[in-house]
């Protein structure tokens, strides 16, 4: 043995890669995006715990999903506020994790969730509710001047990025009968303002639904839909901040619904007899603009049913970033993801209301940790 052998020091262990912060971050944004995820990684450890508890985390988390988020259940409105969940065990999340702490008795109409957020017209007080389901967090914002007349039928979306929200209203105008315009204006959380107004003239039998008309999101504009003698499409552009009226290629009537299309742009699926159709937007190579019909779905034949002989089906919700749609018949409630046509039977009920998607990553603060392991897993 040489004398720089004997005086060579005895090596330290080598550094585990999780002992570098920044790498176990980076690990613990690609956990899956399912509600038990977050909450189970906080429990291994107390260094775990307040890494995915900083809201800095949770915002990259969210952001490193956005394009895949869960969809935990719906919101239906019909007996007050309740959440209606669709996992299973262990990401099931009990109906009582979401509960909207409201002033009195004062009216309220759904418009609609997105990332995370919950829409609501407060028509008494002329004001709209944007609420956080995960965190209890609601703001409260007076809608501008014309849609604060109280014979309007207000309709809107709500957007989040970077922590910011936006507000969209809409509403179809028609104090000047020869005249019905639609009209637009934004509200954002950074300034605190809402934008300039927009508008656009629509048919004059036109008429646009506060209830069961949540907006779709497709690209670069949120789409609602139009009645009247014919169905419409009314869509407003987020980047030009402009509002138009698309006609649609069948007269649908009540039984359509604006969808998201494989490919991220606009579509619509319609029910007619016991099948629905599946539409989409097409620009070809010359830029026009047409509808194109993608598939039939035979109904019947999916779920196995004989329903001609129970009555009609109801489209009764769309979640736009799963692309499932929620299909009434007297047979129950049943969930259908439209590209792989895999359904799932959700409950029986002869209640016909409107099902608001909630699509979204759970957190892992302490509250909600406690209150997820308390409330949030139902055995199978």
């Amino acid at each position: 043995m040489t004398l720089a052998s004997r005086r060579r020091c005895p090596s330290s262990p080598a550094a585990s890669p999780l002992d570098d912060e920044n790498l176990l971050c980076e690990i613990l944004l690609r956990l899956p995006p399912q509600p038990s995820s977050l909450p189970r990684a906080s429990a291994f450890c107390k260094r775990w715990r307040r890494l995915v508890s900083e809201a800095g985390f949770f915002r990259r988390f969210r952001l490193q999903h956005c394009r895949n988020l869960p969809l935990l259940g719906f919101f239906e409105g019909s007996k007050g506020l309740t959440f209606v969940p669709t996992l299973e065990a262990p990401n099931r999340v009990h109906p009582r994790r979401f509960s909207l702490q409201r002033d009195g008795t004062d009216q309220y109409i759904l418009l609609g969730c997105r990332h995370g957020l919950f829409l609501i017209f407060l028509p008494e007080r002329l004001q709209v509710l944007v609420w956080d389901p995960l965190t209890g967090d609601q703001n409260r914002i007076a809608v501008p001047a014309p849609f604060g007349r109280r014979s309007a039928n207000i309709n809107g979306a709500v957007l989040r990025d970077a922590g910011r929200f936006q507000v969209v209203l809409v509403m179809a105008d028609d104090h000047d009968k020869q005249n019905v315009r639609a009209l637009a204006c934004v509200y954002s959380s950074n300034t605190g303002l809402w934008g300039d107004l927009v508008s656009t003239p629509i048919p004059n039998q036109a008429k646009l639904r506060s209830c069961w008309n949540d907006a779709v999101l497709a690209g670069d504009s949120l789409y609602w839909g139009l009645w009247g003698d014919l169905a419409r499409i009314l869509e407003f552009d987020l980047e030009k901040q402009s509002l138009t009226v698309i006609g649609l290629p069948v007269d649908t009537r009540d039984f359509f619904r604006i969808t998201r299309t494989e490919d991220g742009g606009l579509g619509f699926i319609c029910i007619s007899e016991y099948s629905a159709q599946l539409w989409k937007r097409k620009t070809d190579c010359d830029c026009v603009t047409s509808w194109v019909l993608g598939r039939t779905i035979e109904l019947g034949k999916l779920f196995s049913l004989k329903l001609r002989q129970n009555g009609n089906l109801m489209i009764l919700g769309y979640a736009e970033e799963n692309n499932v749609v929620l299909v009434w018949t007297m047979y129950g409630l049943f969930m259908i993801h439209l590209e792989s046509l895999k359904f799932k039977k959700l409950f029986e009920t002869m209640t016909l209301s409107y099902y608001y998607p909630f699509e979204s990553v759970f957190p892992a603060g302490y509250v909600s940790m406690c209150v997820f392991f308390k409330y949030g897993v139902e055995q199978a």
